[in-house]
């Protein structure tokens, strides 16, 4: 098969990944085979490729946003049939033993596996995942469209649930990126108040369009407190302007995997038993949600799609804010 190989990390204008023919992988015990149709690609591969995480294996095949048929099914895997339409996120697997998996709080695994990361992804034409890490598609989205939901949708959604707002309730969103595209749109079917906190006027409109009360960027006051808010930019900064805007009891939640460092804070932005938490990757409960809820609504993603071959490129044009929307690979 054609997959792209990141050899060892280097700088994205150095084309850090390269195309290779190598063997289609097995399908082990409770393992499926996916033949890939389109692989998103995340601002967490650009940091995978550039050495900014610190990779487990290489070589390494990234990209956690796929989308694939089921081709063959290894020894126990029972739960999909040949040609089924599925889609694979960033949760890989986890121990299954431990207090937090009992719990139903796998993305805690201190075992836990990513896609793309500790095992090889979708920068490819097929893959192999565990068969309780797979999700069905739904057939209102085409491959492409689908891919966005994989990641910034699965990762907003729990975001947003971490965030405890409420039905009706005024939501702060600071950074609009695809994750946040995704959370607007359930939010304001929840009936939400949301106000959006970004510094591209392009990005303020297309709020408005999908529903925002009101936008601005982070240093506006918005016209009433709000109840909770999500940081989806990785900028430290942004917690105390968020942490500024919110009302007394309100929570805060701060979806990146990665952030620059939070400034020292006075104790009266917090006070008001005020919350912040973090989010840390996914369940598998949170992208079963995730899709039947984007489904109903139907969600409207902007997906761009490239050849695998100009995956380089593409992640380029990512580091430099060149791209309309998300972006997906296609074998």
């Amino acid at each position: 098969m054609k997959a792209m190989v990141l050899e060892s990390p280097r700088p994205v204008e150095l084309a850090p990944l390269n195309l290779a023919d190598i063997p289609v992988p097995e399908p082990g015990p409770g393992e499926v085979l996916l033949r890939i149709l389109a692989c998103g690609v995340c601002h967490t591969d650009l940091h995978t490729v550039e050495g900014d995480l610190a990779l487990p294996k290489h070589p390494l095949i990234p990209g956690h946003q796929v989308v694939g048929r089921v081709e063959r099914s290894g020894p126990a895997a029972t739960r999909f049939k040949r040609s089924d339409r599925v889609g694979v996120t960033w949760f890989y697997s986890s121990c299954g033993t431990c207090r937090w998996c009992r719990e139903g709080r796998e993305n805690l695994c201190p075992s836990a596996r990513f896609t793309g990361y500790h095992a090889d992804g979708g920068y490819a034409e097929y893959m192999v995942a565990p068969e309780s890490s797979v999700f069905p598609i739904p057939e209102v989205f085409s491959d492409a469209e689908a891919t966005p939901l994989l990641c910034g949708g699965v990762i907003g959604y729990r975001a947003m649930r971490l965030s405890e707002i409420k039905p009706g309730g005024r939501l702060g969103m600071f950074g609009f990126g695809n994750s946040a595209h995704v959370v607007i749109q359930l939010a304001v079917k929840r009936g939400c108040r949301v106000h959006v906190f970004t510094r591209s006027s392009a990005h303020r409109e297309l709020a408005r369009e999908l529903g925002a009360v009101w936008t601005g960027t982070a240093q506006d006051t918005p016209p009433e407190p709000l109840d909770s808010s999500i940081v989806f930019a990785p900028a430290g900064p942004l917690v105390l302007d968020a942490l500024r805007t919110l009302d007394r009891g309100g929570t805060l939640a701060l979806a990146g995997i990665t952030m620059t460092p939070i400034p020292e804070m006075d104790y009266s932005l917090i006070y008001g038993e005020r919350t912040v938490r973090s989010v840390a990757n996914t369940t598998c409960a949170d992208a079963e949600e995730l899709l039947r809820e984007a489904a109903a609504i139907p969600v409207r993603t902007v997906v761009e799609s490239f050849p695998l071959e100009r995956a380089n490129e593409v992640l380029r044009m990512m580091k430099t804010s060149k791209l309309r929307g998300g972006a997906t690979l296609i074998p």
